[in-house]
């Protein structure tokens, strides 16, 4: 009876939408290559594949995936994703474009961005129009769409610090949903929509507050060096921005060159105790203070173990950045999975330390 009545939910949905929107044929692609859509560089298919530049084709894919019985896999830039199989699945590439001003006053302005704008460029078009609060972001690989579900940061911003809200399509319902700053529970590369709500809701667009008078941040990393290298004499938003960009390029591999995901690991959070044990071991280990411990950089913990710039057959782990593992042509995302486990075991069995992996396996 329950079937019954789910299977009649999905024919009213269905039939609701075909009287709302012009069904025409959709580009499906079948059988086609994921190498060109994941930063890994990895060869694995997908059986069914469509690129969906509006909400109402993300919504007709919905429906002919239930129709074909298959799951759906969303995919953004691909930076963020290791492929370790084939996938008998529909997937399903965000391509909504755009960025609109809703509002704006003397001091901030408000943009509403496409989720499938690439993120980088969404900080050159902010610096362009002298919009500050993504600069410390540069250079980050993805999507604007994923940019809210992994809380990005670097350099001492995160998304939530400039998140106004977002717009999702609800994959059971194929409703449009808003979610304000509260709703999305962001925490250290974490939201609801990796947690409570994974694999429910598609972003669609993402709403940002940004602000008109530039409010600066270089304390973090290596940023006031690199300005001072770059002798920069007047602070900007564009310099925060170069500067970020010339240190990302000396340590991260373009994924263009060597395929890569950028940080394979989260920072992890350990307890005082832990820690205080861990520095009359290690004197010089590194930790700043966090909610509910200290944070420790995982590119520390990994080189300790020995494993930085470690190459084994195509892939290993980057000579410059240890938190980088790399695929250098022709690599199995089955490899760079056991790769990154034996580093979990390695850290753990030395430091007692349990590594989280930033990357998705799919």
């Amino acid at each position: 009876m329950i079937l019954v009545l789910e299977q009649l939910s999905f024919y009213l949905i269905k039939f609701l939408l075909y009287s709302q929107v012009h069904f025409q044929a959709m580009n499906i692609q079948e059988n086609i290559s994921l190498k060109p859509y994941n930063t890994f560089g990895i060869d694995k298919k997908a059986r069914y594949f469509i690129n969906a530049s509006s909400e109402n084709e993300i919504k007709k894919a919905l429906i002919k995936a239930k129709e074909l019985g298959l799951p759906v896999i969303i995919l953004g830039g691909g930076s963020n994703i290791l492929l370790t199989r084939d996938l008998d699945s529909f997937v399903l590439k965000i391509d909504i474009k755009g960025i609109k001003i809703l509002e704006q006053s003397k001091e901030n302005i408000i943009v509403e961005v496409g989720a499938g704008e690439n993120w980088h460029e969404f900080v050159l078009h902010c610096l362009h129009n002298n919009w500050s609060g993504v600069e410390n972001l540069s250079l980050i690989p993805g999507t604007v769409g994923a940019s809210p579900m992994q809380n990005i940061g670097a350099y001492g911003i995160e998304i939530k610090d400039v998140f106004q809200g977002l717009k999702a399509i609800n994959r059971e319902t194929l409703e449009e949903e808003e979610f304000d700053w509260k709703a999305c529970r962001f925490g250290y590369r974490e939201s609801i929509f990796k947690n409570d709500l994974k694999n429910k809701y598609i972003i669609t667009r993402v709403i940002f507050k940004l602000n008109k008078i530039p409010v600066f941040h270089t304390e973090y990393g290596a940023i006031k060096e690199t300005l001072a290298e770059m002798k920069v004499k007047e602070l900007s938003i564009s310099a925060i921005s170069n500067a970020v960009i010339k240190i990302r390029q000396s340590k991260l591999p373009d994924p263009k060159i060597i395929g890569n995901a950028g940080s394979f690991f989260k920072n992890p959070t350990v307890s005082d105790s832990l820690f205080e044990n861990l520095r009359s071991t290690y004197p010089n280990i590194p930790g700043y203070p966090n909610e509910g411990g200290v944070k420790i950089p995982a590119a520390w913990l990994i080189e300790q173990t020995g494993w930085k710039g470690k190459k084994l057959g195509n892939i290993g782990v980057h000579k410059q950045h240890p938190l980088v593992l790399v695929n250098y042509g022709g690599g199995d995302g089955k490899d760079i999975q056991q790769l990154s486990e034996e580093i979990q075991q390695s850290v753990l069995q030395k430091f007692n330390v349990q590594l989280q992996p930033e990357v998705n396996f799919l």
